[in-house]
């Protein structure tokens, strides 16, 4: 791969969701010498994620997607989905994922743990932000009811974590897309009504290993929020 061929394009916001694929984006950048990437900022206040042309990628109108260009513009949409595929078409020494066949467990307890992130955590969190934060009016029982979920959430979380670094892996773990999944949504705990992470020591000690990884920081200032 020449040193300026950008096989993906990216179109995001620097949402949970999107930074949760720019910062692998990031790490790819870094471990692979190379490799890189354009993106585009969509700007989901205007809906230009409803528009003809973007439903054409992702019919669900969401962010993030990615193009591969290197693979006939081939499309990609759910984070979940856009963060495997990269792995297994620019990760091919595993960095950030386990082997499927040589390392089979492992590759299941992450893909475990990234599917937790994607229909529990981030679906929950999202829906705690909606009610608490922009609902038109305010509807006491969902109010309670998303802000003890997400708490639940980090609680899973925190037994998940104790006495580990990073969600898989053997031992206390790697750093992998399951932690990538997950750690942009409990980053803006503070949007979510929970002040401190001092009842979840474990996630609070985790989330401060991956925010403190340069991808992480750089990033989070793709799509336009910063760090």
């Amino acid at each position: 791969m020449s040193s300026d061929s950008k096989p993906i394009h990216l179109y995001t916001l620097a949402t949970p969701n999107g930074v949760a694929v720019s910062a692998y984006l990031e790490e790819l950048k870094k471990k692979y010498p190379g490799f890189d990437y354009d993106f585009t900022k969509i700007d989901i206040s205007k809906n230009t994620q409803k528009e003809d042309w973007f439903i054409k990628l992702n019919p669900n109108g969401r962010i993030p997607v990615i193009v591969d260009k290197s693979r006939g513009d081939f499309a990609v949409f759910e984070t979940s989905a856009i963060l495997l595929y990269l792995a297994q078409h620019y990760d091919k020494e595993y960095a950030f994922w386990f082997n499927p066949e040589k390392d089979a467990n492992n590759y299941s307890e992450m893909l475990q743990w990234l599917f937790f992130a994607h229909g529990g955590l981030g679906p929950m969190q999202g829906q705690n932000h909606h009610f608490n934060k922009y609902a038109p009016e305010k509807i006491p029982y969902a109010q309670k009811r998303y802000l003890d979920e997400t708490k639940r959430l980090y609680g899973v979380l925190d037994i998940r974590l104790n006495g580990r670094e990073y969600l898989a892996g053997d031992g206390k773990g790697k750093y992998s897309l399951a932690d990538l999944k997950a750690f942009p949504w409990v980053k803006i705990h503070q949007h979510a009504g929970i002040e401190t992470l001092d009842e979840f020591p474990n996630v609070k000690a985790w989330l401060e290993r991956c925010v403190a990884r340069e991808a992480s920081a750089s990033g989070a200032e793709v799509g336009g929020f910063g760090k």
